[in-house]
């Protein structure tokens, strides 16, 4: 006669991981067979039940519940047979791996990195941390942004923006416009220096004199791709009708729509100037939405491809 089966109870931990074992695609069949085998358990199945559903033998449904209720998880991995040689690392190290990285770093730091975890876990090495970690595609080291708009009328100033661009107004030109101020005007030594060993390099000196900063205004066709620019050392009102006089003067009689942000100098409580120019119309953006005026798109490859980072966050042209 068999012994019955014992009963199982998961705790809620137990019970994600037995889930995440069965829904990944990259945890070996056995273990998804076992985890199911305990999951039909703490559902009330029996264990002959369990072996029929399953089609195999109630024989071997035993086994892993009785392992499982003496040993938890650790009982469903495979016991080590002679000779071989016992693994350090199971797939429970590597639930415990990432499940760290959902806690917060320690005092003091950010974020977490290898050697972090692996002091953390107490008893894995950095090297199986990043053995996990490339195996997941997680990369510690990479920072991400995001921007999420709060703005309550999104939709209908994105809506506005967006078939401005799609659908432009007949006989009309679509401008974006902004500002990129603080760049700095830095002289450096560049070229090339020759090292001991013979390789030679390019770059630019450490010292560098200043020229003072500039702020750069800018319009971008969007039909076209034409960039409009202007310098200022400073970005108040006065500088920016200043540049929206030159873009004026560029299309006289022209109808211009505007894709512009939110900042103040844009939009003024009595904006004499609209009155006076019938032919220019405003389209603001909603707040923390930046990428839905093109010429950020422009700013961006005017920084990675014509100006050198420098200390600070602030930019010099080479």
């Amino acid at each position: 006669m068999s012994r019955p089966a014992p009963e199982i109870r998961l705790s809620t931990e137990e019970k994600e991981i037995l889930l995440r074992w069965m829904r990944s695609s990259k945890t070996e069949l056995r273990l998804v067979e076992r985890a199911r085998v305990i999951l039909l358990a703490s559902s009330g199945l029996s264990g002959k039940e369990i072996a029929l559903k399953m089609k195999t033998r109630e024989a071997r449904i035993s086994k892993w519940l009785r392992r499982f209720a003496q040993d938890r998880m650790a009982g469903l991995s495979d016991s080590v047979r002679s000779g071989e040689k016992r693994r350090k690392y199971t797939s429970l190290t590597e639930e415990r791996i990432l499940k760290a990285l959902d806690e917060p770093a320690p005092p003091g730091y950010s974020r977490w990195n290898g050697r972090l975890l692996a002091k953390h876990l107490g008893n894995v090495s950095k090297d199986q941390v990043w053995r996990v970690m490339r195996k997941h595609d997680l990369h510690l080291e990479r920072r991400q942004s995001w921007c999420v708009s709060t703005d309550p009328e999104f939709s209908r100033k994105a809506a506005d923006v967006v078939g401005l661009y799609l659908n432009p107004p007949q006989n009309a030109l679509v401008l974006c416009v902004d500002e990129k101020p603080c760049i700095q005007a830095l002289e450096r030594a560049q070229g090339w220096i020759r090292l001991p060993n013979g390789r030679a390099l390019t770059g630019f000196a450490h010292e560098y004199k200043r020229h003072g900063t500039t702020t750069l205004f800018a319009a971008l066709e969007v039909a076209t791709g034409l960039v409009h620019s202007g310098h200022y050392r400073r970005r108040r009102r006065r500088e920016f009708l200043d540049f929206m006089n030159e873009l004026v003067s560029i299309y006289p009689g022209k109808e211009l729509h505007v894709v512009l942000d939110n900042l103040n100098t844009h939009k003024p409580k009595e904006n004499r100037w609209l009155k006076t120019h019938p032919n220019v119309h405003f389209h603001f953006i909603p707040t923390h939405s930046s990428w839905l005026n093109q010429i950020e798109c422009w700013f961006s490859i005017l920084s990675r491809a014509a100006l050198v980072s420098c200390p600070h966050n602030k930019f010099s042209p080479f």
